[in-house]
C-alpha cells in the first residue's frame, strides 16, 4: 500500500504529482512510532527526490527521542535484512523491501544538536527538536522532514524555503554558511557534488565561505574527501563540480598537482593553453561517451605532469616533452595520497602513458608494424584509449576538429584491418614465458625475459607472423644466436 503526501509548511511549495507515492512500509514505520508514542518524520534526500522525481532508495527515519529501541521494534515487526545498530551514535541501519521487490536502505536515527569543537569535525550531540536537526543539515533541500505518525501524516515541513530553492535550482545553507561548513568541512566537497550531480547554482555566501575556509577541508578523513570526490568524477557533466573545487581553492587542497595546471604564461607574445581547463573539457567530452569512472580518471589526469615538464625554447615555443612518462609517477602519488583502491591505477597510468601514441599515426602514412605495435601496448584497453584521445580534441575551430576526427577514423579502420587484433588486443603472445623454459629447458630468469620480449617484438614488427609455430622457431633462433654470442 502507497500514500500520497502534501505540503503544509514553506513559501512558493512545488507542486507534486497526484500519482507520486511513498513505499507502504514506512507508514507502518508511522504507526509502530505511534504505538511508542513517538514523533517519527521521513527526512533528508529522499524528500527532496520526491519532489525532484529522482529515484533514491537511501531512506533517513528520524524520531523525536530515542531512536535505539525504536529500530529494534522495527526488526522485531517489520523483519529487514542486514540489522546493524550503533548506540554509541544512536543510529540503526537495515534493508527492507516493498511489495514490488525494490530494496530500500534505512536509517534510523534520533533528531539531535550539535556542537564542535573548531579543530575537529566529530559533533558533541544530544538530543534535540525538530528544529534543531532540520537547521543542522547541509542544504535547505535536504533540511526537508515528511511526517509519518497517524495525525497529519504525509505533510512535509519545510523550515528553510527547501521547496522553494528545488524550483529555483539553488543550494543554499540552512544557517549561515560558516558555521554550517565548519561543523563539518566535508559539507564545502557535498556543496559541489550536489551542485554536479543536480546541476544547481551554489549561493554566493556559500562559495565565499568555501573560498574563506577551503584549508579546513584538511581535519576531513581523506576517505571520505575522495568519496566525494569520485562522486562528482561521476556525474554528467563533473566539470561543474571541479570548476567549484578550483574557484575557492578545494582543488588545491585535495590534489594540489591537478591544481596546478591552471593558468598561462606568456614569454615572446607566445602563450600555450591553460591546461587545467583544458583537462576540465576533455573530462566532460569523455563522459558524454563513456560512465566508466577511471577512464574519466585517466582523462583529468592525462596532462598532469604538464606543469613540471613545460619549458621555452626560442624558435620551437612551448613544449612538454615526457610529460606522459611522468606523468605516471605522478598519478601513483595521487592514488597513494587519496587513498583510492590500488586495483585501477595500471590501467590509469596506461591511458596516460598512452594517451599521446595515436595522435602521430593520425598525421602520417599508417605502417602495419606501428598499428601492431599500439595494440599490443593498449591491450584489452585500446577502445578506451581511442575514446580518450577523441575527447582530447578541444579545438573551437569545425574544420580542425572535423580533419581530426577524420584522421582517427583512419586509424581505427586500419586497426580493424590488421589481421591480429583480436590476439594483440587481449595480450596474448602465441608463446608463453613457460613454453619458452620448456622448450629450451630453462630456469625462470632473465634469459627467458629477453628471449620472449624479442619474440614478441618481432610480431609486431611484422618480421613473423601471428603463429605458434612461427614463435617457437624464432625463439630457438634467438636462442642459438645468444648461444653463440656468449661463446665468442
Amino acid at each position: 500500500m502507497t500514500e500520497p503526501f502534501q505540503m503544509i509548511t514553506g513559501s512558493d511549495p512545488l507542486q507534486m504529482p497526484e500519482h507520486e507515492t511513498i513505499p507502504g512500509f514506512i507508514y507502518r514505520i508511522g504507526d509502530l512510532a505511534d504505538e511508542e508514542g513517538l514523533s517519527c518524520y521521513l527526512v533528508g534526500g529522499y524528500v527532496r527526490d520526491l519532489y525532484m522525481h529522482r529515484p533514491c532508495t537511501d531512506i533517513d527515519i528520524m524520531v523525536i527521542g530515542d531512536p535505539v529501541p525504536f529500530a529494534r521494534k522495527i526488526v522485531e515487526r517489520l523483519g529487514g535484512r542486514h540489522f546493524v545498530l550503533f548506540e554509541r551514535f544512536r543510529t540503526a541501519q537495515l534493508e527492507l523491501d516493498d511489495h514490488q521487490g525494490g530494496t530500500f536502505k534505512l536509517e534510523i536515527v534520533g533528531a539531535r544538536k550539535e556542537s564542535y569543537n573548531p579543530e575537529s569535525r566529530k559533533p558533541i550531540t544530544s538530543i534535540g527538536t525538530l528544529e534543531d536537526d532540520l537547521s543542522r543539515r547541509d542544504f535547505t533541500i535536504n533540511a526537508l522532514a515528511l511526517r509519518l505518525n497517524h495525525e497529519n501524516r504525509g505533510k512535509v515541513i519545510d523550515l528553510f524555503e527547501g521547496t522553494a530553492h528545488i524550483r529555483e535550482g539553488l543550494l543554499k545553507t540552512p544557517l549561515d554558511p560558516e558555521k554550517t561548513f565548519s561543523d563539518d568541512p566535508l559539507r564545502m566537497m557535498r556543496a559541489a557534488r550536489f551542485a554536479c550531480q543536480l546541476e544547481f547554482r551554489l549561493d554566493p555566501k556559500s562559495l565565499e565561505a568555501m573560498s574563506a575556509m577551503n584549508s579546513r577541508i584538511q581535519i576531513v578523513s581523506r576517505e571520505r574527501v575522495s568519496n566525494e570526490f569520485l562522486k562528482i568524477m561521476q556525474c554528467r557533466k563533473p566539470s561543474i563540480g571541479l570548476e567549484i573545487l578550483h574557484s575557492t581553492g578545494l582543488l588545491k587542497e585535495i590534489i594540489p598537482e591537478v591544481a596546478a595546471m591552471a593558468g598561462i604564461e606568456q614569454v615572446d607574445g607566445l602563450g600555450h593553453k591553460d591546461t587545467l581547463f583544458h583537462t576540465f573539457q576533455v573530462v566532460d567530452n569523455l563522459s558524454t561517451h563513456s560512465d566508466k569512472l577511471w577512464l574519466r580518471i585517466g582523462a583529468l589526469f592525462h596532462d598532469i605532469a604538464k606543469p613540471v615538464t613545460k619549458r621555452f625554447s626560442n624558435g620551437t615555443g612551448w613544449t612538454f616533452h615526457g610529460h606522459e612518462v611522468v606523468g605516471i609517477k605522478i598519478v601513483a602519488r595521487i592514488f597513494k595520497s587519496m587513498k583510492w583502491p590500488l586495483e585501477p591505477l595500471d590501467y590509469v597510468q596506461k591511458m596516460v602513458r598512452l594517451h599521446h601514441r595515436p595522435i602521430p599515426l593520425s598525421k602520417e602514412e599508417i605502417t602495419d608494424s606501428a598499428i601492431r605495435r599500439l595494440m599490443f601496448d593498449a591491450g584489452a584497453d585500446l577502445e578506451d584509449l581511442m575514446t580518450l584521445c577523441r575527447a582530447d580534441v578541444t579545438s573551437k575551430n569545425p574544420r580542425k576538429v572535423q580533419r581530426i576526427m577524420s584522421n582517427f577514423n583512419n586509424v581505427e579502420l586500419k586497426i580493424s584491418e590488421v589481421g591480429e587484433k583480436d590476439q594483440l588486443a587481449k595480450w596474448r603472445p602465441p608463446v608463453s614465458g613457460n613454453d619458452i623454459m620448456e622448450m629450451l629447458q630453462l630456469t625462470e630468469g632473465r634469459l627467458v625475459g629477453i628471449i620472449k620480449s624479442r619474440m614478441e617484438n618481432a610480431i609486431i614488427d611484422g618480421l613473423i607472423p601471428y603463429d605458434r609455430q612461427a614463435a617457437l622457431d624464432y625463439v630457438m633462433t634467438v636462442y642459438r644466436e645468444l648461444q653463440d654470442k656468449n661463446m665468442k
